[in-house]
């Protein structure tokens, strides 16, 4: 691997640490749980921190002001009420005001609730059903790819052909025609684990063909043929010498197939077919962005949409790393 590939691996890398560590750390980041309303707050815009008041005099801790809705401008702020932030207050959170002051980071939603902690909270639902979702496929792709490359024959022809067949069904009408026999109420987790076995199970093809050719190629080395020579067997064969061989193909199909079912979970959940509310998701989030009204006067509900940019970015420069690195030991 170059030193600029080595570079933009380790810079990938850290970004994706930093961003899925800020999800993992919701709880703490987030200065409100998600399903918190401030009903008297509904659209309210970014919250202006303030180092300097009104007077002039310069303030060692930052503040905000006291928010007060207008029908003519939307909201304003009262200078005569100051609220400091504090850090680590009794809400064990990182920072927070004192009520009634509020202070939303990225504004809030139509209900009053704060947007950049249901961005958090919601890039947990996002994120992870990425991550499991892709886990699934590489396992079944591993599993099915192995068996066909290395047994052949009657396993080989029935693993491809059911990979054709699922690669030949509309993914979409099948989570919907799921979706109709189930029932009308799901909870959050149940909604969760649905999205993740049906993205995850549709997606296990491209790997199994690529961990499928790496195995044939792997099957007839010296090395393997040494070792069957020796008398060792299929399954000592599959797990010393061929799975170590899949694991460059698995790793960069990971970092190719995880951003992918991120964005089907943004998509679906924006359908209205993945998490519902209260339990926000990025999906779900940016529907409220759906109408023009919103989208123009309201700016800030794009904040999932252009979440996901860093994180499918990361995701891609740490492929196309892999991938460089694959091709240069090859």
């Amino acid at each position: 691997m170059t030193t600029v590939r080595l570079s933009r691996l380790r810079l990938s890398l850290w970004l994706l640490l930093l961003l899925h560590g800020a999800v993992l750390l919701a709880g703490f980041l987030a200065p409100y749980p998600y399903a918190e309303q401030h009903r008297d707050y509904p659209y309210a815009p970014p919250t202006h921190v303030h180092w300097v008041d009104s007077q002039g005099v310069f303030h060692a801790r930052p503040f905000v002001y006291r928010i007060v809705p207008e029908l003519s401008s939307g909201y304003r702020e009262d200078t005569a009420q100051m609220y400091p932030i504090r850090f680590w207050p009794a809400s064990h959170r990182l920072f927070g005001v004192d009520a009634p002051g509020v202070v939303f980071v990225l504004g809030a939603d139509g209900y009053g609730r704060d947007v950049f902690s249901r961005l958090l909270y919601g890039g947990q639902v996002s994120l992870f059903t990425g991550i499991l979702a892709a886990a699934l496929s590489l396992a079944f792709g591993l599993t099915a790819g192995t068996a066909a490359g290395f047994f052949g024959g009657w396993p080989d022809s029935l693993l491809m052909r059911a990979g054709e067949l699922t690669m030949a069904l509309p993914w979409l009408y099948l989570l919907l025609a799921v979706r109709a026999l189930l029932p009308l109420r799901l909870s959050a987790l149940q909604a969760f684990l649905l999205l993740v076995a049906i993205i995850g199970a549709l997606g296990w093809v491209r790997p199994s063909r690529l961990v499928r050719a790496v195995v044939l190629a792997t099957r007839e080395s010296g090395f393997v043929e040494s070792a069957r020579g020796f008398g060792a067997g299929p399954w000592y064969l599959i797990r010393r010498h061929i799975l170590p061989a899949t694991v460059p193909v698995m790793a960069a199909q990971a970092s190719v197939l995880i951003p992918q079912y991120i964005l089907a979970e943004v998509a679906l959940s924006f359908l209205g077919l993945g998490v519902g509310e209260p339990v926000p998701s990025w999906g779900n989030m940016l529907s409220q962005a759906r109408q023009y009204h919103a989208l123009i006067n309201y700016p800030w509900l794009l904040a999932p949409g252009l979440a996901a940019v860093p994180i499918l970015m990361g995701y891609l420069a740490l492929a196309d790393s892999l991938s460089g690195s694959d091709s240069t030991r090859g």
